[in-house]
């Protein structure tokens, strides 16, 4: 079949892909261009274009920043914790799920996880400090009622990680075993019969059947985890995050924020984004180069 054939005759599946393709280009190839800021001593009024060219000074007067290091710090921890902790997740709610044998309770619970994700984080943060805060919170509130002390938990360091961990938990573990249900769907059921008549129990089934039916999922997003290693969202840091924890809770993303947004130093923020953007490329090839290595999967 010639290509001008198969164009008309499949004109819609094209159709229905240059949106996807329109969107990375206008939103992710195209701001490329501002990558160059960088290099530059960007003045707003007179443009990139305009700017003077500066080299590789502003990358030095980044890593000459106490404040970069302390949030490349923040930024790490938090992920790598958020990776112990969040990842595993989901995982294992889409197991239980999948295990699940009532049709209306699967529906009920998957309705009642998913809905989290769809709170915007400014939601999230005030009911956060509506039920931890430590004046005003529901549990200290019961807690003071009940003759204890009040628990710090958004103003001591380490109750602070933990109060962290669980709101991302609760928020992003519903809408992650959407990706792990649609690849239960895919393991033959014969398997588990089969199992089951060898008096496979439930924990066997789950460990030499599901688990290994979902090991290229479990490592595609495994990978694209590490490559956002060292780039965190905006919002849940600074939302839940005050000055009281923010040795902890100062990361890369608040960083750019207050150094390109607040103070207006543009090309110290392109700096930093550019420098998020190459080492997470390292760890994307670096995550992808030792799995193909260990487990035979890869993405690319």
């Amino acid at each position: 079949m010639s290509t001008n054939i198969y164009f008309r005759r499949y004109w819609q599946l094209y159709a229905l892909i240059s949106l996807p393709l329109l969107y990375f280009l206008v939103f992710k190839y195209g701001p490329m261009w501002g990558v160059q800021i960088a290099f530059k001593d960007f003045n707003l009024f007179q443009g990139i274009s305009g700017s003077e060219w500066i080299g590789f000074d502003a990358f030095v007067e980044v890593f000459k920043m106490k404040d970069f290091y302390l949030t490349l710090r923040n930024t790490l921890m938090l992920n790598i914790l958020d990776l112990l902790v969040s990842f595993p997740a989901p995982l294992i709610l889409a197991i239980m799920l999948y295990e699940a044998k009532w049709v209306w309770f699967k529906k009920i619970s998957q309705t009642i996880l998913y809905i989290p994700h769809f709170i915007s984080w400014v939601i999230i943060g005030g009911i956060v400090y509506q039920v931890f805060g430590t004046q005003s919170g529901m549990i200290n509130n019961v807690l003071s009622s009940l003759g204890f002390d009040a628990i710090p938990f958004l103003t001591d360091k380490k109750d602070w990680l933990v109060t962290y961990l669980a709101t991302g938990v609760w928020q992003s573990a519903g809408w992650g075993t959407i990706l792990y249900l649609a690849a239960l769907t895919g393991i033959n059921r014969e398997l588990f019969e089969a199992a089951e008549v060898d008096g496979a129990g439930r924990f066997k089934r789950i460990w030499h059947i599901t688990l290994p039916g979902l090991k290229t999922t479990i490592v595609t997003l495994l990978i694209i985890n590490l490559g956002n290693m060292i780039t965190i969202g905006f919002e849940r840091p600074y939302i839940i995050g005050n000055l009281a924890v923010r040795e902890y809770s100062d990361v890369l993303s608040t960083f750019v924020y207050r150094v390109g947004i607040q103070s207006g130093e543009y090309t110290l923020a392109t700096v930093v984004g550019l420098f998020q953007a190459i080492v997470g490329l390292i760890f994307v090839l670096g995550a992808n180069y030792a799995s193909k290595k260990l487990t035979d999967e890869s993405i690319l």
